[in-house]
């Protein structure tokens, strides 16, 4: 199994981003974190199979109202299999 790690830069802290995040990511069964960062992007790291973390790919692209996703870093990983949920990490 594969994972994905993403970094969101734009409007994406103060705006619900992460919890958004982690409705998509569980309802798609993933497992891992999201998390903001010191310079104002957002980071996540997404295991699972390639059409959930494809759909979790195409939601952050998207973003919440009130969010503007201005670019999204994208790459695929090799999965830990550490993590048994989705997780908003602070």
């Amino acid at each position: 199994m594969a994972a994905l790690h993403l970094i969101v830069t734009g409007r994406v802290q103060g705006v619900g981003f992460r919890w958004f995040v982690q409705r998509q990511a569980a309802a798609l069964n993933l497992t891992g974190w999201v998390k903001n960062r010191g310079d104002g992007t957002v980071e996540i790291w997404a295991e699972g199979s390639p059409e959930a973390r494809k759909a979790l790919e195409e939601a952050v692209r998207r973003g919440p109202s009130g969010s503007r996703v201005t670019k999204v870093n994208a790459r695929e990983a090799t999965a830990t299999g550490r993590y048994f949920q989705f997780d908003i990490t602070f």
